[in-house]
């Protein structure tokens, strides 16, 4: 007989863009999902498309830099929902500028939210997941991994996304665990249309552009990050863990 109480997803950064489909998707996949982000508030936009569907969702507000906010937020959701055993780490933000004009601030933001974050909500939620004996973490890096001017720090921290996964797949694997990390490449989403913004380049210009450069000659979408996630958390993926999957349309794009 199958278990009628649905598994647990905490998805953090699921207020929009990558975040809020990678939720919504875990929501049809059969979760019961916890969409987190910075406001409670703008989440709740998130919980109501997974409603729409007739999925199970609550929206928790918490900076994921904060160790006590992250402590109370996995506490709340045990409670509302259950004990968490699939942990998508997506939330982010960009500071981006060259390097002699990126300031302490801009370089210890980034790392607070993307390094320290992961590192807060994945050392919170893995208790749960070794208890169950069975647990799914995905964390999101990109292909500005590789290198990316202007992005100095963003890069430094979503290359060392990439090593925290690969510890954490050597670490937790022997209790049924997985980690892996998904690095997407030109994704239409908010934050690219800031970084348009930024740069002073028209939107529908800015991702014409960036498409003539992608192999398969289009833009990416949120739903492709999804449907990755979708992927690694399922209990078919069991084997695969510590891999870091490019979505990006071709080898770096």
């Amino acid at each position: 007989m199958p278990d009628p109480t649905p598994r647990v997803a905490l998805v953090t950064g699921a207020a929009r863009g990558i975040g809020a489909a990678t939720a919504v998707r875990l929501a049809q996949d059969g979760f019961a999902v916890a969409v987190l982000d910075l406001d409670e508030s703008t989440a709740k936009e998130t919980v109501d498309a997974i409603a729409t569907h007739r999925g199970t969702a609550i929206a928790v507000g918490a900076d994921v830099a904060d160790e006590s906010a992250v402590a109370a937020a996995v506490t709340r959701v045990v409670d509302e929902l259950g004990a968490p055993t699939v942990l998508v780490n997506n939330a982010g933000i960009t500071r981006d500028n060259l390097l002699f004009k990126m300031s302490p601030l801009d370089w210890d933001s980034v790392m607070g939210v993307h390094l320290r974050g992961s590192f807060l909500m994945t050392r919170a939620v893995q208790k749960h997941m070794v208890d169950a004996g069975w647990g799914r973490i995905v964390n999101l890096s990109s292909t500005s991994a590789l290198g990316n001017r202007g992005q100095a720090n963003y890069a430094t921290a979503k290359a060392g996304i990439q090593g925290f996964t690969k510890t954490l797949a050597i670490e937790l694997g022997r209790f049924g665990i997985t980690a892996n990390c998904i690095a997407p490449g030109f994704i239409a989403s908010d934050m690219t249309k800031a970084t348009a913004e930024r740069i002073g380049v028209p939107w529908e210009q800015y991702v014409q552009d960036r498409a003539a450069a992608i192999p398969v000659q289009r833009a990416g979408e949120v739903d492709d990050i999804a449907n990755a996630v979708s992927f690694f958390v399922d209990e078919r993926a069991g084997f695969v863990s510590g891999q870091v999957l490019y979505v990006a349309g071709g080898p770096r794009a």
